[in-house]
């Protein structure tokens, strides 16, 4: 039978995962939702590891579906104080981050694949901003050079921009 516990790796948390000394808890409500999670985690698992154990042992045994009943009480305690809690938090979630959670997404890889492609937008808008920026300087240029009587018109925007333009900040 297959245990899920591989020998050759090591105990702790998977290399992906944040480790309580890397990011405790916020302080106030949200510190104390977020311990209350890790309860109900807790609680969900000792009632899973509860129910296995149950199901190996005989079933006629009197007092035999007792720890699991006490299991479910507790995740029912935890779930019922999450409830209450949540009535004070305004925190919105958006629907799509739960839709990839319940469709058993990694939570980091989606943050990872979510920052890649909004740094990926933004070196495309900053290309698209470059190239604009640039035409438009070759379009002053030879508006000057056409249209000599112009150049008070469009030499002051130049000079107003005063901030240094994207070519001189890539």
């Amino acid at each position: 039978m297959y245990s899920g516990f591989d020998a050759t790796r090591t105990a702790g948390p998977a290399p992906d995962s944040p480790r309580s000394s890397q990011s405790p808890p916020p302080s106030g409500t949200q510190g104390d939702l977020e311990l209350e999670l890790l309860g109900l985690a807790n609680a969900l698992y000792n009632l899973g590891t509860t129910v296995i154990n149950d199901s190996t042992k005989e079933r006629d045994k009197p007092g035999g579906g007792k720890q699991v009943g006490l299991r479910v009480n507790e995740v029912i305690g935890h779930l019922a104080t999450i409830d209450d809690m949540a009535q004070g938090l305004r925190t919105m979630i958006p629907m799509q981050i739960l839709a990839d959670i319940d469709n058993s997404r990694n939570p980091m890889q989606l943050t990872r694949e979510r920052l890649e492609r909004a740094a990926t937008e933004n070196q495309f808008m900053n290309g698209k901003i470059v190239a604009i920026e640039s035409y438009r300087n070759y379009l002053n240029e030879a508006l000057i050079q056409s249209f000599p009587e112009l150049e008070e018109a469009i030499r002051p925007v130049k000079q107003e921009e005063g901030a240094p333009s994207m070519e001189e900040t890539v």
